[in-house]
């Protein structure tokens, strides 16, 4: 019974998610930040290759006045990040598209097309893609906060190597290796 109502109101928080990260911003709503994506396309039209995927920007941080980022990861293949953790952000994960391990704090999960997850700022997390296909993941940062700066900086060709001083350069902490797929 006390999963099921974890389950219930994690479900609830996910849906709320986005919503409340764009509530928090003080500044009146303009359409001025409105920037439609299309399907397939990043923001500003610029590639953002990682060594286990291709990411898309689809809500860039001047887009909701700092209070979220967005980035889609196309052509995802095995592997993810090392395992870190956000001083500010929340960060939530939705997967679209094939499989994926993560481990937020304590718990493991196992993300299949439609689950998602909140990691909450603060708790260590990590994920490894694991599908047979190549897959696609949504995740949202909120605050905003650095992130957007971080993904543009780590995808530039010879970027420095995500490490712990670029974490931390950016309001995050590498607090260990990337998931074993073995």
């Amino acid at each position: 019974m006390q999963q099921l109502q974890r389950r219930s109101f994690l479900q609830a928080a996910i849906v709320a998610f986005p919503f409340a990260a764009l509530a928090q911003s003080s500044a009146p709503p303009s359409l001025a930040g409105v920037h439609p994506v299309a399907s397939g396309e990043d923001l500003a039209n610029t590639p953002h290759p990682m060594p286990y995927s291709s990411m898309k920007f689809k809500v860039g941080t001047q887009d909701a006045n700092g209070g979220l980022f967005v980035i889609e990861h196309n052509s995802l293949n095995k592997g993810g990040p090392p395992r870190h953790l956000h001083y500010e952000q929340e960060e939530w994960f939705y997967m679209m598209e094939g499989e994926m391990i993560m481990e937020v704090g304590p718990e493991r999960l196992r993300l299949k097309p439609g689950d998602s997850v909140c990691a909450p700022r603060r708790v260590p997390h990590v994920w490894a893609y694991v599908g047979d296909k190549p897959g696609r993941l949504l995740i949202a940062f909120a605050p905003a906060g650095q992130m957007e700066a971080f993904f543009r900086e780590v995808t530039k060709p010879n970027a420095a190597p995500m490490d712990a001083k670029t974490f931390r350069a950016y309001g995050m902490e590498h607090v260990g290796p990337p998931l074993s797929l073995l």
